[in-house]
């Protein structure tokens, strides 16, 4: 599996572990690197590396929940699977609460794993593509005049053109010219699309009009 596919992390202060982890990670195809602190890891890897971890729970120093925590707040989105061999429900159900993706008991059937492994790296791949189209819209966003993205905040509330005229103080005519424009520079062809992509870039509505 290339990097830009996404890497497995492998962070356990087990060497035996680590070793074992990699060298069933690279068996069935994945790109794996291996870790034996959280602070070496964080050292290495950037946050927009492509990829998950997999994560000890109980480890010197820094261990597996303090380190889920500090990715969360530094910035990186890859998806977290956490090992522990000391595992219990209240701490798995933390962990699931904290965003982590799985929690799986040592010593971990291969199967379970690897199954887990590929949930993790596809959900890392649409989250990707979900916020390169996030970013895409925005910028697309930016080369509408100021009336434009006025008019395109309307269309987002399902408002026709005379109503929005009306709230406008301008003709059908024009909004319907600068509808065509907003939905040209949006690269879009349905309200549907249009509001989809909005509502993932975090475009807000304009806002409903107020009781008289």
């Amino acid at each position: 599996m290339s990097d830009d596919r996404g890497t497995v992390f492998v962070v356990d202060d087990d060497p035996s572990v680590r070793r074992g982890l990699v060298r069933l990670l690279k068996a069935a195809g994945f790109d794996s690197v291996a870790f034996d602190t959280a602070d070496a890891f964080r050292q290495a890897v950037a946050p927009e590396r492509a990829g998950c971890a997999l994560l000890d729970v109980q480890m010197p120093g820094t261990d597996g929940m303090s380190l889920h925590r500090q990715l969360r707040d530094g910035g990186y989105t890859m998806p977290i699977i956490f090992l522990t061999g000391h595992g219990t429900i209240p701490m798995s159900v933390q962990a699931m609460k904290d965003g982590a993706m799985d929690f799986l008991t040592k010593p971990v059937d291969d199967t379970a794993l690897l199954a887990a492994v590929r949930r993790a790296l596809q959900r890392d791949r649409d989250g990707r593509a979900d916020r390169q189209e996030a970013a895409e819209t925005r910028r697309r966003a930016t080369t509408l005049t100021p009336r434009e993205h006025e008019i395109m905040r309307f269309i987002l509330t399902g408002r026709l053109n005379k109503q929005i005229g009306y709230a406008l103080g301008i003709s059908e005519k024009t909004v319907k010219v600068h509808r065509a424009r907003v939905m040209e520079k949006m690269g879009v062809e349905s309200v549907a699309e249009l509001v989809r992509l909005t509502e993932k870039a975090g475009i807000e509505p304009a806002p409903e009009p107020g009781p008289p």
